[in-house]
């Protein structure tokens, strides 16, 4: 009997990751070659090697760029002091923050505004953290902790707790981020929580979509690079779901004696993972194992981010 191979629906480019890229792409098409971008546009090796060989040169710092050059921020959004010396040094910017991290942004802002003290749940280095972080006003009547964990979230001390707001990374573990909002509920009865979840569309949707594969698998591949937060969730879903999963940006990062084990494989991908390596991989597994290719799931995703006028 042939092994099969699903894949999950939906999988791969979220809205943000496609306007993140496009950003570049025709940043690159009217200005042309070099573009500056802050951090990697998305965190994904392929994307980034693509971008690099049309004449994207990715940087951590805004110091590291020439004058009169163009910089564009990533879709993991930047703090205001980024932003900041970007206009000092009279750069040409382009944002290219997905707008579901923006909200975040003018929730931590808001919430500043009010005198509440903030918990962004998140994960410390991260850039969207970083940059999230730094979207809070500083003042006496506001401060922003950083909560990771359950065990974080059982033992933070807040200054201001009956005026206080959460908000949250948006490529976190869905259920994970529950479990640290029922403890601070618990702890800080007045907490306000977003009336929608801060964690976006598409990491929902395809944390659900690797549940329902698990159902059905004994062995989930996610596409997705080791840097990037939702492919990594993804991983850990599929373990936690008793499925055993791996993490690959390439066909060749797979172990084909332990592919052999197992006989209903499934594949999904991260958020940054272009769609034309999934196909790539599938098709290349279909060879190796002698194995029948099979969508799983619906890809009822319609949602679409407007680039820069500039740009359009």
């Amino acid at each position: 009997m042939n092994k099969q191979i699903k894949l999950a629906n939906p999988r791969g480019f979220c809205a943000g990751v496609d306007r993140a890229i496009d950003i570049v792409n025709k940043a690159l098409d009217i200005y042309g070659a070099p573009v500056y971008v802050k951090h990697e546009v998305v965190h994904n090796k392929v994307v980034v090697n693509d971008l690099k060989e049309r004449g994207a040169i990715f940087v951590e710092e805004i110091n590291e760029i020439p004058d009169d050059s163009l910089v564009i921020f990533s879709a993991h959004g930047v703090s205001s002091e980024v932003e900041e010396q970007t206009k000092l040094r009279n750069l040409n910017y382009f944002d290219a923050t997905c707008p579901l991290v923006t909200k975040v942004h003018m929730e931590v802002r808001k919430h500043a505004k009010a005198s509440r003290d903030i918990i962004l749940i998140g994960h410390e280095g991260h850039p969207e953290v970083e940059g999230t972080m730094g979207r809070h006003i500083n003042s006496d009547n506001s401060s922003i902790y950083l909560v990771q964990d359950e065990v974080e979230a059982e033992q933070i001390i807040i200054s201001n707790i009956d005026h206080l707001a959460v908000v949250t990374q948006t490529t976190l573990s869905v259920d994970e981020t529950k479990s640290i909002i029922n403890i601070l509920r618990k702890r800080f009865p007045n907490i306000a929580i977003p009336k929608k979840d801060d964690i976006c569309y598409a990491t929902q949707n395809r944390q659900d979509a690797v549940k329902q594969l698990a159902l059905e698998s004994d062995y989930i591949i996610v596409v997705g690079s080791k840097n990037s937060s939702n492919s990594n969730r993804l991983k850990e879903l599929a373990e936690k779901c008793g499925c055993k999963s791996i993490l690959i940006d390439e066909f060749l990062d797979l172990d084909f004696n332990e592919l052999k084990k197992y006989s209903n494989i499934s594949i999904t991908a991260g958020a940054s993972a272009p769609e034309s390596k999934v196909i790539e991989i599938a098709n290349l597994l279909k060879q190796h194992l002698d194995a029948n290719i099979k969508e799983h799931g619906q890809d009822n995703e319609n949602i679409y981010f407007k680039m820069p006028p500039e740009l359009r």
